[in-house]
């Protein structure tokens, strides 16, 4: 219950900050830790970390919102489109992450009907979002991070925050270990005590096109991306000609009947298996062999049971 207070009580002074700038104010660091009862290091923070992402500048030791930004409602047909679609995936998101949300968008949306739909399983992070802000703004700086991981008990890690990603629903944080760069997947809700350290790390080429073309959380640093080439029946390929598999897909061939075969590249089996599962029986693995042995030998094991 203290969490949630501290929670409340961080997002309100944020709100509070973001109304005084946009209206034009430029606010002290000492006078606003005053006004919230609170160190001048924390204001500090909100300004470095958590305000991160929106457009305000420290001038003279005030901070103001930058000249010709400001967070005002919107008439634009394309802003308000992309708005409902903010506030559905919000509220498949669920819990205090939607309330809040809708709070938000509600101040920028002229009006309060949303004809879009749409059905999203996403995990709640309500609970996370204080972490989420002090994450997304290490990403951002290229910033190593500390914090503690609950496995069996809570472990001490450092490591190099890359992307905050959702996978089949479930939120991960991507990060390679600092002791040896070696890439792992981290569940978000099992991340706490995130501390900022002041040394910074640099990412390649090579690593942003691995998370750019992942599937799903299956991927791997270590292995080399190759292909695997997918018989798609007439029945449902035009499902996949409006949503490809990822981004490495590419038409290998169309047929008179209507049916097609892809290609896709993956680094782990198991990015590929339980696509071609769940469409069964209208996808088929052509090719490598070891794919098609796993997805057999599953059938195989599934049909064996009683």
């Amino acid at each position: 219950m203290a969490y949630k207070q501290d929670y409340d009580k961080i997002l309100t002074r944020l709100t509070i900050i973001l109304k005084k700038l946009n209206e034009g104010e430029a606010l002290g660091v000492k006078e606003l830790a005053e006004e919230f009862n609170v160190s001048t290091r924390t204001i500090q923070r909100d300004f470095n970390e958590r305000l991160i992402s929106f457009p305000i500048i420290q001038e003279s030791k005030k901070w103001k919102m930058q000249d010709g930004f400001k967070i005002e409602k919107s008439n634009s047909i394309e802003d308000t489109v992309v708005l409902d679609i903010m506030e559905k995936i919000s509220e498949n998101v669920g819990g205090q992450f939607f309330s809040k949300a809708k709070k938000l968008l509600g101040k920028i949306k002229n009006e309060d009907y949303n004809p879009i739909y749409a059905k999203l399983d996403l995990e709640d992070i309500s609970d996370k979002l204080v972490e989420i802000q002090t994450l997304e703004s290490a990403i951002k700086s290229k910033n190593i991070i500390e914090c503690k991981y609950k496995l069996d008990k809570n472990i001490d890690i450092i490591i190099k925050p890359l992307k905050i990603a959702n996978y089949e629903g479930f939120w991960y944080l991507i990060a390679l270990d600092s002791r040896n760069d070696v890439l792992k997947k981290y569940y978000l809700k099992n991340i706490s005590n995130i501390k900022v350290q002041n040394e910074s790390f640099e990412t390649t080429k090579k690593l942003d096109e691995l998370l750019e073309n992942s599937i799903s959380v299956w991927f791997e640093q270590k292995n080399e991306p190759f292909d695997v080439k997918i018989f798609i029946s007439n029945t449902v390929a035009k499902y996949f000609k409006r949503k490809p598999i990822s981004k490495t897909q590419t038409i290998d061939s169309h047929h008179e009947d209507g049916s097609m075969i892809v290609n896709v590249k993956i680094t782990h089996d198991m990015e590929i298996i339980p696509i071609v599962k769940y469409w069964m029986p209208h996808l088929k693995v052509l090719e490598p062999t070891t794919v098609i042995k796993k997805i057999d030998a599953d059938i195989q094991a599934f049909t064996a049971l009683d």
